[in-house]
């Protein structure tokens, strides 16, 4: 009980109702893989970047952080999967994706190999423009600086309007080109304004010149018709506004900025770093890919010791608590050998780890039933689904030629499958199988799947994706790759992995609590009263609670050594509903008794 020390009143309060348990979402989506460009964490001696898989909830977001549909160079198969299932997810009803961009730099390489740029000034450049992200598409950025030369700021002997940092103009006229021998840096002392001398003194305004503030506007364009603007930029690092912050490498204000400007110290001469900069579009050079490998898709784990080495790959989306929906497009790269296996067994495997999430499996390349068979036989997982066949849709980022049969592109299932699941979280809930839903954005399957077809795949784990005439194409599976039939549908799967991740996330209160009937009473109300609510949503069996759930945690549930070692043991269990995946119709002949009553 509470101290008290002093005589007086005291007013406490108190809650008389159990905690509540919060269910978690299950509709957000992670994938991970090649893109044109984009965020990717890496180490160069002038830059550390270490940036976190990004959150898009729209393909135009996606757009922008890593790039559109374009191919992505410097591959056998240079097909952007991870952008077109992307596409495909918003376009099946996803909301929310977080992307991890993967490339795979060669430890033995200098890394600087991989990003364009541009030196300004010679014979020793004065500054350098830098691709912010590694990869070929670095080489098609240009970069516009323009200067803006503002009105006079010298009042009678005063300068006003600018701060320490900015660039003027001294002496010039308003009809006159830029002189750039003329540009001075404002600096402070003691209250008042000045020009900042080579000696780091500051030099008092002469009464009667036309001074003019002089700021910088920078366009930088790239591909897909992007091009991003930014104003009012200044010269010098004393500006809050310094060319040299706003377009950092590590954290600049626009998170997504394609470039970043390397200023050489110190700048003795602004007015010939000012001649450098203005340019009018040039283009950066130079920047090539990496080549892809499976441990580059699997990354590695952050290390808790070094804040420069954060994760990679599938372990960066790992670091993520929301994701409940894994894929990885860029597995079929791979084709079907055993570089693919060996794919697919890490995204498995990492569904696994992390419990709370399943993955969307392709299957290879041109598979015949007998190879995606070959294929399943391979994993054994109740964390993971495979879909069969690939979809195939008119290619968005070719040009039409009306004399031309209409340009197709056949890709992995997985980014119109995983974006089916979140639709089909939001509108019914996670006990809701993902199946007999329809496909969006797509043309076709490659391969016909029939009746008697899917009667060799569906009892060995492999959804089957088929064209129904009249009801258009969907999916008709919603099994996992698991042999335990316990474990059989995608639903029930999902099911437990909700509810235990809700649980664990919400009851963490209790942990260190005094462990005694007062305390196991509020653990099972709290538990109890949220799987009401789950079996009032029809996620489980029974007419009414009893028939639904159990929770129990008391004496019988825990031996006094479990108590003496800290343990709480909580036994929950629920009743799943599953699919009614075979629907069956009994009926025959019934002659009715024709006398009345």
């Amino acid at each position: 009980m509470a101290e008290y020390l002093t005589p007086g009143v005291y007013i406490e309060e108190t809650s008389f109702r159990s905690r509540s348990i919060e269910g978690v979402p299950t509709s957000t989506c992670g994938m991970t893989g090649l893109t044109r460009y984009g965020p990717v964490p890496y180490l160069l001696p002038n830059a550390v970047l270490t940036p976190k898989p990004v959150l898009v909830t729209s393909f135009t977001e996606f757009e922008r952080a890593f790039g559109g549909l374009g191919p992505v160079p410097g591959l056998p198969d240079d097909t952007n999967y991870l952008a077109h299932a992307a596409r495909a997810f918003f376009a099946n009803g996803g909301h929310r994706l977080y992307v991890q961009r993967v490339f795979p730099f060669d430890p033995a390489a200098d890394p600087s190999k991989y990003f364009a740029k541009l030196a300004l000034g010679s014979p020793k450049p004065l500054a350098t423009w830098h691709a912010r992200w590694p990869g070929a598409a670095g080489g098609s950025i240009t970069v516009r600086v323009q200067a803006r030369r503002s009105r006079n700021v010298l009042i009678g002997s005063v300068l006003r309007g600018v701060a320490p940092g900015a660039a003027v103009e001294v002496g010039g006229s308003a009809g006159a080109a830029l002189d750039p021998k003329k540009i001075r840096i404002v600096a402070g002392q003691a209250g008042a304004l000045g020009y900042r001398a080579a000696d780091g003194s500051v030099e008092a305004p002469t009464a009667g010149q036309q001074v003019y503030h002089v700021s910088l506007d920078v366009t930088v364009n790239g591909e897909d018709h992007r091009s991003d603007t930014y104003s009012g930029l200044e010269l010098d690092r004393a500006h809050p506004r310094w060319i040299g912050s706003v377009l950092q490498a590590a954290d600049p204000p626009d998170e997504f900025s394609l470039v970043w400007l390397e200023v050489t110290d110190p700048v003795t001469d602004p007015g010939a770093l000012l001649a450098a900069l203005l340019t009018d579009g040039a283009r950066l050079s130079g920047g090539q890919e990496g080549v892809l490998s499976v441990a580059a898709l699997q990354g590695e784990v952050a290390d808790p010791d070094d804040v420069r080495k954060v994760g990679t790959g599938l372990a960066a989306l790992g670091e993520i608590e929301d994701i409940a929906i894994v894929a990885m497009p860029d597995a079929v790269r791979f084709g079907p050998g055993n570089e693919c296996r060996q794919a697919t067994q890490a995204l498995l495997d990492h569904c696994k780890d992390l419990r709370y999430r399943v993955a969307v499996v392709d299957p290879p390349r041109d598979c015949a039933l007998s190879q995606v068979r070959e294929f399943r036989a391979q994993f054994d997982s109740t964390y993971g689904a495979l879909y069969y066949p690939w979809v195939e849709l008119v290619d968005p980022t070719a040009i039409p030629d009306p004399s031309a049969p209409t340009p197709t592109l056949q890709l992995p299932p997985s980014g119109s499958v995983a974006g089916i699941y979140a639709r089909s979280d939001i509108e019914r809930g996670v006990h809701k199988a993902p199946a007999n839903e329809v496909v969006q954005g797509i043309t076709r399957f490659v391969t016909n799947i029939t009746y008697d077809r899917q009667a060799v795949l569906n009892p060995e784990g492999v959804n089957a994706l088929r064209f129904f005439a009249g009801r258009s194409n969907r999916v008709w599976g919603a099994r996992t790759m698991s042999s335990d039939p316990e474990w059989k549908y995608v639903n029930v799967r999902r099911l437990f992995a909700y509810l235990e991740h809700s649980i664990e996330k919400a009851t963490q209160w209790a942990v260190f609590e005094p462990n005694n009937e007062r305390l196991w009473a509020s653990v099972r109300q709290s538990i109890e009263d949220f799987l009401l609510v789950t079996w009032r949503s029809g996620a489980l069996m029974g007419t009414k609670p009893e028939q639904a759930y159990f929770v129990r945690c008391d004496r019988t549930t825990m031996t006094q050594n479990d108590l003496d070692n800290g343990r709480l043991i909580c036994l929950i269990g629920v009743a799943p509903t599953y699919p009614a995946e075979f629907v069956i119709f009994r009926i025959g002949q019934w002659t009715a008794d024709a006398r009345t009553s």
